[in-house]
This record gives structure tokens, sequence and C-alpha cells, in this order.
């Protein structure tokens, strides 16, 4: 489904300026169909699948009536999960980027309520969190109702299955009766549908229907990889496994652009599309992939559309799609006309749960595999290398060569010497210069998963072990230095958020962080002496839910204490 620019919907100049920065074409086919009538300010039914972009289709319209300069809470968002609820402010933090002095919270049970109630006293404009914890600031007092202006019920069917309906029930009814509600739902049960009847202000109805699954001769299997390692991955995979045509789909034109450059500077016959692509520049690139002058074409999924190639045999999803039907469009660009194809897929830490999403929507397994390691890539470049000098041998004799092959022997060099020589030097001319990546030295999750799984014969009782302080895995008795960070508790920050922040984003083996101290304006992170320049380095690259930060060695008074 063709959809119009994000400019086309409505929205004011803030929330463009936000999509545009993040790279984002054009809107999903549930954010083209919801966000105009939403930005009317009627009740809506969304009913669409998980991972299908709706988060946005909520978030774009309810922003755009937040007014920053009352502090006051104007929007709420219901989520079934706590997980969820994170998830979901982070992307209102994230679209909200450019609107200047927006404030939106997370609350669900088990954070600290002392945090929570501080910020909603300050005037929270965007408030995202679980019924039971919502409802509970109702009671409290904390949480005004009188000033909301737009309520959002996500995932409304999994929040009924879990047991919120009188929660939901009691929190629409302490609502505004002028609010507008939207209901985004993956289903339209009897429990949803009786919820829109008695809460719902004669609500417009918008579905996503499902089309095609994908298809049986597609080869589907996934890699977990850290964002910093895919270009080195994609070369693995381009060596390995090479493909007449290969397609690697990106979400943005910036990752588009930095995939593509990062190729070209690893000698690959590679180039790209995307939305600033003039039509004839696109057509230009498009005989070069036909022709097979390029063999590797990098795209976003606008640019790819009404692409009708049947020799691709390799898709590559570089970044996950948000939406499982673009999944399902991607990886329909290989296995055409009768061929056998491949798709492989690129996911980790979140994006994982949204693979499963996509498992669900297409009812495929998507297999997962370890990436391929550099002795396996040099072993297959050998292994064609041989083949190749096999089938030269074979066609025919080499008058030229043979006088050059005497010379050499004359002079006392073996014929094993010569061959091993000429081996070498080949790979030297078609090789490239591997990366080592985290994933050379760390157990994809699956691994993990089997390798901490009990063995019921050979369980036996686990002494309890002493309680630890708040700090990442048991390090193995390494130098720890101390780092300066400048959020602390007024930041809102927890201590969680920082360990996770530097094992997710930095890539940090375990047990690399130890004690963690949180302070009002700042922090203390004990961190393994080998790691500790690198990740400063890194911290430079880094935000936590939109707040930039200052990381470096602690040289304060006493170490800060």
């Amino acid at each position: 489904m063709d959809t119009p620019p994000f400019s086309e919907l409505g929205l004011p100049e803030a929330l463009l300026a936000a999509v545009e920065a993040l790279g984002f074409e054009r809107p999903s086919p549930i954010q083209a169909m919801a966000i105009p009538p939403a930005l009317e300010g009627g009740d809506l039914v969304g009913l669409s699948q998980t991972g299908s972009g709706k988060t946005a289709a909520f978030t774009l319209p309810l922003l755009a009536k937040v007014d920053t300069r009352l502090d006051e809470t104007q929007a709420i968002v219901l989520c079934p999960t706590r997980e969820l609820a994170h998830q979901v402010c982070e992307e209102v933090h994230r679209l909200g980027a450019q609107m200047k002095g927006l404030r939106a919270l997370p609350v669900y049970g088990g954070a600290p309520m002392d945090r929570q109630l501080r910020a909603l006293r300050a005037g929270a404009h965007v408030v995202v969190g679980t019924p039971g914890r919502v409802l509970d600031h109702l009671r409290r007092g904390s949480l005004n109702p009188a000033t909301i202006r737009t309520v959002v019920l996500d995932e409304a069917d999994r929040m009924l299955d879990m047991g919120f309906r009188e929660d939901m029930e009691t929190l629409l009814a302490d609502m505004p009766p002028d609010r507008q509600t939207l209901f985004f739902s993956a289903t339209m049960n009897r429990q949803v549908r009786a919820l829109i009847d008695r809460f719902g202000r004669e609500p417009r109805t918008i579905q996503i229907e499902q089309h095609a699954k994908t298809v049986s001769t597609i080869d589907q299997c996934a890699f977990e990889v850290r964002e910093r390692s895919k270009v080195e991955v994609v070369s693995r995979l381009l060596d390995i496994e090479p493909a007449r045509l290969s397609i690697i789909f990106c979400n943005t034109k910036r990752s588009v652009d930095e995939c593509t450059e990062a190729l070209l500077a690893r000698g690959y016959p590679v180039d790209r599309l995307h939305g600033d692509i003039t039509q004839q520049m696109r057509e230009r690139v498009l005989k070069r992939f036909r022709d097979g002058t390029i063999e590797v074409l990098v795209a976003t999924d606008v640019a790819a559309r009404g692409l009708d190639i049947d020799e691709i045999d390799l898709v590559i999803n570089y970044d996950l799609p948000q939406d499982p039907e673009d999944y399902v469009h991607r990886i329909g660009r290989t296995g055409r006309a009768g061929r056998s194809g491949r798709a492989v897929t690129f996911a980790f830490g979140r994006d994982l749960h949204r693979l499963e999403s996509i498992e669900r929507y297409t009812r495929h397994p998507i297999r997962r595999e370890r990436v391929p390691s550099q002795e396996q890539v040099e072993g297959r470049l050998a292994d064609r290398l041989f083949e190749s000098l096999k089938e030269r041998l074979v066609a025919g004799a080499f008058p030229s060569f043979e006088l050059q092959l005497d010379r050499l022997l004359e002079q006392g060099f073996t014929p094993t010497d010569v061959v091993s020589a000429l081996f070498a030097m080949l790979r030297e001319e078609g090789g490239r210069e591997f990366s080592e990546i985290q994933e050379d030295r760390e157990p994809t999750r699956e691994d993990r998963r089997k390798r901490d799984a009990p063995d019921a014969r050979t369980r036996e009782p686990r002494e309890k072990a002493p309680r630890r302080e708040r700090s990442g895995a048991p390090h193995d008795n390494g130098e720890m230095v101390p780092l300066f960070c400048s959020l602390g508790k007024r930041s809102g920050v927890r201590v969680g958020d920082l360990i996770g922040m530097f094992y997710n984003e930095a890539g940090l083996p375990q047990g690399a962080i130890g004690h963690v101290k949180l302070f009002d304006k700042h922090s203390r992170i004990d961190v393994a002496a080998e790691y500790a320049d690198s990740l400063i380095e890194m911290a430079g690259r880094m935000n936590l839910r939109g707040k930039r930060f200052v990381l470096d060695h602690d040289r304060g008074p006493g170490n800060r204490h």
C-alpha cells in the first residue's frame, strides 16, 4: 500500500521535524489512515497487529494536542505491561524531541512511587502506564483527571485478557466526558466491542488487513547482531554465500547511505535507493542492478516498491522492519518464479521480541543462527579458490605458465612452494581485511538459554548465593576504575537504567560493570579498567531516554564520595 508522506497528514512542524530527524520517509498504513482523523479530535478504533507502527499512529496526534506551556497532565496512554509502557514512553520522547519542555512519565508497579509523585506534581504532560498504577495515582489525587484531553488504550485486547477490565472501566469513567479516546487493538472480540460501545463516542474504525504471508521456498533465518557489527556481518554473508543479486533493506535513508558507503569502501559492487534519489538516477541504478553490474542494492522499503526482478537470491533485513507486513514484502523479493531464496534478518535487544511478533504474524518460524566466524568465511573462500583452480586445470593446458614454472623449478623451488605462493597471492588479491566483532566472543541469546537450562537428570540443589550490591554480572576480579556520570537521581534515572544502557549500547561483556552509586546530581560507576576509555568515547554518542550526559574518569575530591 502506497502512503502519502508525513508532510501531507496535517502534523505540526515540530513533529514533522522529529520524524525527519529520525529518518522515516513515509508512514505505515495504520499511521497514514489513523493520524488525520485523530488530529480532527474524534474517537478512533485502530485494529492492527503488534509491530505495525501503531505507537506513532497514536503518539503523533496525541502530541499535536499537548500544550507544553501548561504544567499539567494532558494525555494518558494505558498499556498492558511495564515493558510496553517503558517502550511507548521512549517513543513519546523520540517523536516529541522538537517540542520544547515536553515531559513524559512512565508509571507502573514496581517503580519508585516517590519519583512518580514528584514528576506528576511538576506537571508531566503525558503519562504512560499500566492500568493498576495509573488508577492508584487517580485515587491518591496525584493525577488530576480534569486536565486530560486524550486517553489511549494500547493493546486493549491484551489488557482485557490480563484481567484489567474493571480498572480500565473505572479509569475511563473518571475521565472528562469531552476527552478524545483512541482504542488500539489487534483483535475485535466481544470484550473490546463492549468497552468501545460503553466509552467511545461514535468512534471511527480503521482496520489494516493482513495480506500475503511468507513463501515456503524462502529460507528464513536471523542473527543476533549489534548495530556497530552489522557491516562486518553483511560482508561475511556476501563472502560466504555469493548470490547473483542481493538486496539489503534499511529503515531510514541515513542507514542506507552509511551501509552503502561502508560496503563500497570494502570493495563490494553496491549502490543505493532511497527517497532522495531522483527518478533518472533510480532508473540508472536499477538497470545496473538487473544487468549484474552492481550485485548488491541497499534500499528503503519505499524506494524498493515496484521492484520486479526475479533473480534476487538473498534479502538482508539490515534493520528490522516496523511493520510485519513490510517483512513479508521485503523477503518476497526473493524466491520468485520457482527459484529458492534466502532471507536473513538482523535483530538485537528489544528487536528480538519484535521478531517473535513477526513469526506470529507470518505463522512461520525464523531460524536463529550464529554469526559466521572469520574461520568459516576464510575456509569457504579457500574452497571456492580451489574449485576455481581445479576447473581451470581441467579446461586445458597453459603453455606460457609452464615456461615460468620451469624457471622457478630451476631456481630450487618445489611445485608445492609455487602452488602455495600462488594460493596466497590470489587470496590476498581477492580477500579483504576482517574486523573482530563482539558477536565473535559472545554466545547468542539462544545459546545462553540452552546453556543455562537445568538438566532434570543432573540438577542438584544450589546453595543460596549471598546478596550482591547492584552491579553487572560477577567480574573476573580484574582491576576496576571509577567513572563519573552526570546523570543522577534528579535526572530520574535508576541504577538499572545505567547498567542496562552500558551493556546494551556499548556491548560490554558481562561483569565489566561493578558497583554503581547514585547521587543527587551525578553517579559513580566502577568499570573494568580495560573497557573504561572505550566506554567514555562511546558515551559521547549515547543518550538515556533522550538525555545526553557526560562520562569521564572520576577525578573529583575523594572520588566524589
